[in-house]
């Protein structure tokens, strides 16, 4: 028989969980430029203006690996829709907040809303594109990903000083409204619908667990940096390690009983899978901890504006699109994990770089004196994440992609938010003493060393993706008979 035509719409249904995507990381970065305009206009104190990031980023964490399973359950589009259109929604509340508190609450929901949306976007991806087609697609993430984190302070800094109609940080809120609502236009047309065909039941005890345990790891995480680490953030990470044992028992109790758990044990057998976990950890603590420490110094160290400190992390931007232009077109594919080792190495060169920049030109430093190492740095994030994801989910079999899309958007999370409450720390120890520029300097000789570990960790991964080869089976299969 003929193989079935590629389904007509494919890349117009990837654009849209591309949106989704940008949406989400935009909201997750853009606060922290735009929080002295807020606590100016609403007022509230500094724990109150750390919470219009925090409940996000808590929400949000705590959210996606139930947000993943949903889809398996009751369908990824239909989640994707119910997801973007509350993230829409919550938007535009937060952009009409009256107080601190209503803002808060908003943000919180929609974290939880992101949560139900984002995860969906790889299981879109595998039951739309077939397996010549899903490297490409897969490969469009991981390039959306770091530049919509590097670009999201320089829209910000642009919104706020464009203050369009008065509406001042407002707007960083508002632009979700109009690009949401495309996106949910071009998701109803484009997006068909799917989930996992064993018709998995709801894990109420799971998602209660799961939940609990993320909760008590990130909170801290969140809020120890800002509080100098109080004896109770490391007693909650301590007591996250036995709720999640719970958890993990739970699940394997699920799976051995045939009930589908809201995480796949099996999931964990896939190389590709494991071993992609550790690697997206330590390079998003890395890169999102350093994107935070380099803007704050830019305008605390530096006294820059907010469009200045923005406009200056724009040729990340520049050299991010050119690495993963490079690397999703034929590199990412063709030379799979070598690509991605050469990418952290050049990322790692183009970090110690920027250390000899600053120790030349001090706090005198320019655009255009940091612009070379700050391309070179991005050129290098673009090879590395092109062929990321798509190494990583390959051996992800359909009906366990929401289950292994929700803990890899969570480790994602997790990753950023160490990375940030680590790095951030020793910035803070800096700045504290007097010394900023001293301490992004330790921020930037961290970073460049735990980037240059991706290299080594990428060795977990197999040499390349390769759809279909190394793919798990579904978890109630029948298993082969001699």
């Amino acid at each position: 028989m003929p193989e079935p035509a590629p389904y007509r719409w494919r890349w117009l249904a990837l654009a849209a969980v591309l949106v989704a995507e940008v949406m989400d990381l935009l909201d997750a970065t853009v606060v922290a430029i735009a929080a002295p305009s807020i606590r100016e206009d609403l007022g509230g104190t500094v724990a109150t203006i750390q919470w219009i990031a925090a409940g996000y980023t808590l929400a949000f964490a705590i959210g996606l690996i139930t947000g993943g399973r949903l889809g398996d359950l009751y369908g990824r589009r239909r989640m994707f829709l119910i997801g973007l259109g509350g993230f829409v929604v919550m938007s535009a509340l937060c952009g009409l907040a009256v107080s601190p508190g209503m803002l808060i609450v908003c943000r919180v929901l929609q974290g939880l809303f992101g949560a139900i949306l984002i995860p969906q976007g790889f299981g879109i991806i595998r039951s739309t594109f077939d397996d010549d087609e899903a490297g490409t697609a897969f490969a469009a993430f991981g390039p959306t990903i770091g530049l919509a984190a590097v670009c999201g302070p320089i829209l910000a800094g642009a919104l706020i000083a464009w203050d369009l109609g008065g509406a001042g940080w407002r707007t960083i809120f508002l632009i979700n409204v109009p690009i949401g609502m495309a996106g949910m236009a071009l998701g109803l047309a484009t997006i068909r619908e799917s989930r996992s065909e064993d018709g998995p039941r709801p894990d109420p005890v799971g998602m209660g667990l799961v939940s609990a345990g993320v909760a008590l790891l990130v909170f801290p995480l969140v809020e120890g940096r800002e509080l100098g680490w109080p004896v109770w953030s490391f007693v909650l990470m301590g007591l996250s390690v036995p709720v999640l044992i719970v958890f993990a028992r739970h699940q394997l109790r699920r799976s051995r009983s045939g009930r589908a758990p809201l995480v796949e044990p099996a999931l964990f057998a896939a190389r590709a899978y494991a071993g992609g976990l550790v690697v997206v950890l330590v390079f998003f603590g890395a890169m999102t901890g350093m994107v935070f420490a380099f803007g704050l110094y830019l305008q605390v160290g530096l006294g820059w504006s907010a469009l200045h400190a923005g406009l200056g992390q724009a040729p990340w931007a520049l050299g991010i699109a050119v690495g993963s232009a490079l690397s999703g077109a034929v590199l990412g594919r063709r030379y799979g994990r070598r690509v991605l080792q050469i990418g952290a190495l050049i990322a790692a060169a183009g970090v110690v770089g920027m250390v000899a920049t600053f120790t030349s030109a001090g706090t005198g430093v320019t655009v255009w004196e940091l612009a070379p190492t700050l391309i070179v740095t991005g050129l290098g994030i673009g090879l590395l994440l092109a062929p990321l994801f798509d190494i990583v989910l390959a051996g992800v079999s359909l009906p366990m992609v929401g289950s292994g899309s929700g803990v890899l958007n969570a480790m994602q999370q997790l990753g950023a938010t160490g990375g940030v409450a680590a790095l951030g720390t020793i910035f803070a120890g800096g700045l504290e003493s007097g010394n900023a520029l001293g301490g992004l300097q330790a921020v930037l000789i961290v970073t460049a060393c735990l980037i240059a570990l991706c290299a080594a960790l990428a060795y977990l991964l197999p040499r390349r993706a390769r759809p279909g080869t190394d793919a798990l089976p579904s978890p109630d299969a029948a298993p082969a008979t001699a």
